[in-house]
């Protein structure tokens, strides 16, 4: 397969970001004849990022979508040749493999495309003239004005639509680097496919664009399933556990390996995230004994380490309040109802009337922004297990069963998890 990208979903939080880090170091060390490059599609919120930053990692890179580019199927040289060399040189080239175009150097430097059209046009202008062809033509005199090139992460359909309507058998690529390869019009016969493995989700939506496009060799998750479609069987991991990064530890175990300790600080980090330090109702046995055993190869406390990672969050008041609302926004829809459910984590939640408001109206913005009949937000206070729900005005606001604190605001104790706890009553009151 080549190269086979990890990502986990929209919005990245550490469990999925962590979770394609943890796959791919496993699997480069499973299968070393393909690479596997953990991605994410979404940008870092900023206490995301700043705990990424003290582990020390290469953080996964951005990838923006998994479309295939012209990049993914234009041509390296494999051999130079200079505008002063004469067709000889040439020859050469065609005796052994027939191109239809091929790149042409000045001092080193690229200076574009020789196509067979030109060789034929050039010698049918002799022939027609009645010369006799007397003496072998250097490159630069038969090579025809060339046209604009392609940029290297242009779309595949949009590389071939600009080469069929371009007169020339071949174009040059670009990318930031300049001159990156070229391409012709064998190259557009069949349209080529990411592979790629999903962690920490497995609906299209919320998934990196383009995955429509892609090859999907495999999926590891904890949410409910709503896979996509796969052209071929795959390797599905999908168990009701508190976190990806577990899943993840256990293909480790299966596979008679044990994570360094670089990576199971990276495994821990999101598994403690997710579970919120394993006090959240989604956290099984397995995710305990996970937790302890990467905390003893990356030799730290569990509970201290918990603690430390957690006092990086932000307090609310400080933060952009979309920017805050959407790190971690996921979309259902139940009843023909389509429904935004955030979630926050703080350490106090003290201070909830400073902010509740200016929340309240960035939610519902967000809410007329994506088309979304009502959006909650939950903010959880990871430290004394207690959460608060700010909602936009709908009819099902008065069928939660949480106590009314103020204008569409909920008090939640011992409420931690918006996927085993939330969720289930989000969906009852629409059904009311």
């Amino acid at each position: 397969m080549g190269t086979i990208y990890i990502t986990g979903h929209k919005n990245p939080d550490l469990d999925s970001v962590c979770s394609a880090y943890g796959y791919a170091s496993l699997m480069n060390l499973q299968d070393p004849d393909n690479t596997y490059v953990p991605v994410r599609c979404g940008h870092l919120a900023s206490t995301t990022r700043s705990i990424l930053e003290q582990l020390e990692i290469n953080i996964p890179e951005y990838k923006r979508d998994v479309f295939p580019k012209v990049r993914d199927v234009m041509l390296s040289d494999e051999r130079m040749i200079d505008v002063d060399d004469d067709l000889t040189a040439v020859a050469a080239i065609y005796e052994k493999n027939n191109p239809s175009a091929i790149p042409v150097y000045e001092k080193g430097e690229f200076f574009g495309l020789l196509t067979v059209d030109d060789i034929t046009n050039w010698t049918m202008r002799e022939l027609s003239k009645g010369s006799k062809i007397t003496q072998i033509p250097k490159v630069r005199d038969i090579m025809t004005q060339q046209e604009p090139g392609i940029d290297a992460d242009e779309l595949f359909d949009e590389g071939k639509s600009m080469l069929q309507s371009s007169s020339k058998r071949g174009l040059a690529v670009y990318d930031e680097n300049g001159y990156a390869g070229y391409v012709t019009r064998r190259c557009f016969l069949k349209q080529p496919k990411n592979n790629v493995i999903l962690v920490d989700h497995n609906e299209s939506r919320q998934s990196i664009q383009g995955i429509e496009t892609a090859n999907i060799v495999g999926i590891i998750d904890h949410h409910r399933l709503d896979a996509i479609k796969t052209e071929q069987p795959i390797f599905i991991c999908a168990e009701p556990l508190g976190s990806t990064c577990t899943i993840i530890y256990q293909q480790y175990i299966r596979n008679n390996r044990t994570p360094d300790p670089v990576t199971a600080k990276v495994l821990l980090t999101g598994l403690i995230s997710d579970t919120l330090i394993l006090k959240s109702p989604t956290t099984t046995g397995d995710d305990v004994v996970a937790a302890h055993v990467l905390a003893s190869i990356c030799r730290v406390d569990l509970e201290s380490y918990g603690l430390s990672m957690f006092s990086r969050l932000e307090g609310l008041k400080e933060r952009e309040p979309k920017a805050a609302i959407t790190s971690d926004f996921k979309t259902y829809t139940e009843n023909g109802i389509k429904i935004g459910i955030g979630q926050c984590e703080v350490t106090t939640l003290n201070d909830l009337k400073d902010y509740a408001v200016e929340y309240a109206a960035a939610l519902e913005e967000i809410r007329t922004m994506q088309g979304l009949g009502w959006a909650v937000l939950m903010i959880t206070d990871v430290i004394h297990e207690h959460s608060a729900l700010i909602c936009t005005e709908h009819r099902c606001n008065r069928h939660l069963p949480y106590k009314l604190v103020g204008k569409n605001l909920f008090d939640m104790p011992h409420v931690m998890s918006r996927k085993k706890q939330l969720l289930p009553e989000i969906v009852h009151a629409i059904g009311e």
